[in-house]
């Protein structure tokens, strides 16, 4: 690495800096609303994150730059969120004479008025670069969210769904191996038990019928 290349990544680190906040927890300094995060650990917030309500993330759940976060939104474990994806899990009224609710008409008297839905992310699910999800949905444990989706209901574990309104291309696996992938519940386990199984991490599983028989093999008290 050349002189110029280690200058630029110095000032790089200079004018992004990141701060390890509440344990292990990557903060970058140019992320806002920090105070509403329930973290997880090991969770990595980058550049222009912005959050402004309560927001749960899973253990090592990432975001990427950009994300934004309008409302309660619950995330769960190992989930990768692309850049440029928005939350947003309230709507303005639309059944009264203005959808307005600035604080600019009757200080902002109307703004009760607006209704909020959490919405929900299971485990494992890589949502991609300027995806928008909207208020009230459910993501079920290993979705995919394609690229630019609009995402307005709730999409079943192990699918992945793109387009606008997104809509389901096709699921990962059969159902009964999606079954079995649900009932494993690889997120929870510790480091120890993970590394027993990681020959299945490796494995293409499009190929694959049943987890069950290697399971047996690499570590007999999971059914």
């Amino acid at each position: 690495m050349g002189l110029k290349e280690k200058a630029f990544r110095f000032l790089q680190r200079v004018s992004k800096p990141y701060f390890n906040v509440k344990g292990d927890n990557l903060v970058s300094f140019w992320a806002s609303g920090i105070h509403h995060v329930e973290f997880g650990g090991g969770n990595r917030i980058p550049e222009n994150c912005a959050f402004s309500d309560r927001t749960t993330l899973g253990f090592r759940t990432t975001l990427g730059t950009n994300n934004y976060f309008g409302g309660r939104v619950t995330i769960g474990k190992y989930c990768q969120i692309g850049r440029d994806v928005a939350f947003h899990p309230t709507n303005h009224p639309i059944h009264h004479l203005t959808t307005y609710i600035n604080s600019q008409l009757f200080e902002g008297t109307l703004k009760h008025f607006k209704t909020e839905v959490e919405i929900t992310l299971g485990n494992d699910i890589w949502v991609g670069h300027g995806v928008i999800i909207l208020s009230g949905v459910n993501i079920g444990n290993g979705a995919i969210l394609a690229a630019g989706s609009v995402v307005t209901k709730d999409v079943p574990p192990y699918s992945i769904v793109a387009g606008n309104p997104a809509k389901e291309l096709r699921k990962r696996f059969p159902d009964p191996l999606i079954k079995e992938l649900n009932e494993l519940n690889w997120w929870d386990m510790d480091e120890d038990q993970l590394e027993k199984i990681k020959p299945l991490f490796l494995l293409d599983l499009s190929k694959t019928e049943s987890i069950k028989p290697l399971l047996t093999s690499l570590l007999s008290d999971i059914k």
